[in-house]
């Protein structure tokens, strides 16, 4: 079943951000290599494509995971959680209508 990650930032977290990124990035190419990811990318703080010093207010990810469960297990250890970025996640089941 599809699930949505749905994380938000602490305030001024961008260097935090930035310093996690490669190794967030890589469990999410492993999720989608695996075939389990549907889409990921993070929320700018601003309304632009690079919102640059302004940052980013949180992250959506949506990927298959065999339950809820495992869900919830798989965003805990987030780099960006460990790292301080993430002030809270939220995991809940998604169902695909469209496309």
């Amino acid at each position: 079943m599809w699930y949505a990650i749905t994380a938000t930032d602490h305030p001024d977290s961008l260097a935090a951000r930035k310093a996690a990124r490669p190794a967030h990035l890589a469990r999410l190419q492993a999720l989608h290599e695996q075939g389990r990811m549907l889409l990921a990318g993070p929320f700018p703080a601003i309304d632009a494509e690079d919102p640059g010093p302004a940052g980013f207010s949180g992250s959506l990810i949506v990927a298959e995971f065999v339950d809820l469960a495992a869900a919830r297990t798989w965003a805990e250890a987030d780099p960006y959680r460990a790292a301080g970025v993430y002030r809270s996640v939220e995991v809940k089941p998604f169902r695909k209508v469209l496309p």
